[in-house]
């Protein structure tokens, strides 16, 4: 059996999470999909890319400007 749920949002939430949800989706589809957004990720994600150096230079950035 399968049981479902109303959530109440307001208006303009409704109209944020519209604007991100597939057109071939359902909301439950969607909730779900939204719900496991990064929870996927897995040690090499960033293999191939230049996203590790990109961090590495932030947290650089960010330590400089934290001792000036």
């Amino acid at each position: 059996m399968h049981m479902s749920t109303s959530i109440r949002v307001s208006d303009e939430t409704k109209e944020k999470l519209a604007r991100l949800k597939r057109e071939d989706e359902s909301w439950d589809e969607f909730l779900d999909r939204l719900a496991n957004e990064g929870s996927g990720m897995k040690a090499g994600a960033w293999n191939g890319t230049d996203k590790a150096e990109q961090a590495r230079e932030a947290i650089k950035r960010s330590r400089e400007s934290f001792q000036r």
